[in-house]
């Protein structure tokens, strides 16, 4: 199974100079905790997610309306491609610790991997989701 048979196609994003506050409001109108941020090409050269906002900016005194996104987003993006097989994506999320992948494909993103999604999948091995799931959630000491 490939990474395209899971993805999630629906990609709502933001360019580095939406206000946190513009973020959050789209986030909150799209059910969502996370944005890809991309340049004018639709690469994605940051993320951004709920989490990021509550602890780089407001636990810090930041004003999520003056701020930008790129003052705050992660800018070391871990991407993946359509054809790639849905086991090496979760070693990828293992690996990494991170719940979400952006899906690019000639440069440009066209879908998001979550473990939300691969979860959903019937094809995906449960305990291969419980292992991804475990390995991202996993606190190193």
């Amino acid at each position: 199974m490939k990474v395209k048979d899971c993805m999630c196609n629906k990609v709502v994003k933001a360019h580095k100079e939406t206000t946190l506050r513009e973020i959050a409001k789209l986030m909150e109108n799209n059910g969502i905790g996370s944005v890809p941020i991309c340049d004018k090409e639709n690469e994605v050269i940051g993320f951004i997610t709920d989490r990021d906002i509550v602890v780089r900016c407001i636990a810090a005194n930041g004003d999520c309306s003056k701020t930008k996104v790129s003052e705050i987003m992660t800018k070391q993006v871990i991407k993946t491609t359509p054809d790639t097989d849905i086991q090496e994506a979760c070693e990828t999320m293992s690996t990494n610790q991170i719940r979400r992948l952006p899906v690019i494909d000639d440069g440009g993103i066209i879908g998001i991997l979550t473990i939300g999604d691969i979860s959903k999948n019937h094809d995906v091995k449960s305990e291969n989701t419980g292992r991804t799931l475990g390995c991202i959630c996993d606190t190193k000491d």
